[in-house]
């Protein structure tokens, strides 16, 4: 299995239901998968953190503005956005994922598909959710 692969489908994923939210989640996974023919075990990567960040989106985005100053959510940019949902979904959710490698591939998604203040900010963020689930 393509981890690798499968986290960049599933972010692609949150980011389309960021700009789709009444949209039913069973047909952006069906889409998904159409478009990018993926194996059995990518698929329930995707469809475990696609409906697992919907689920728990306010929880998800509340770390997220907890880790922020006089921040809102709309002024996080909405690829920036999806890929630190995807981070901390795995980090809180997952734990069969180390927590460092949800860091390094969520720095590795905003270099790919960011602008060039993604990098540092995803790693900023992500950082301290880390250092307060440690504490």
């Amino acid at each position: 299995m393509s981890r690798k692969k499968a986290r960049d489908n599933a972010f692609k994923c949150i980011y389309e239901l960021e700009f789709g939210k009444d949209e039913n989640i069973e047909k952006i996974l069906n889409n998904c998968y159409e478009e990018n023919d993926n194996k059995p075990e990518e698929k329930e990567y995707i469809d475990k953190v696609l409906k697992g960040v919907k689920e728990n989106l306010v929880e998800i985005d509340e770390i997220i503005l907890s880790k922020l100053k006089n921040w809102s959510l709309d002024r996080i940019a909405k690829i920036d956005l999806a890929i630190l949902r995807l981070a901390i979904y795995e980090i809180k959710y997952m734990d069969d994922i180390p927590e460092k490698v949800s860091a390094n591939e969520a720095v590795e998604l905003a270099k790919l598909y960011g602008n060039n203040d993604s990098r540092a900010f995803i790693n900023g963020v992500i950082a301290k959710v880390i250092e307060c689930k440690e504490e």
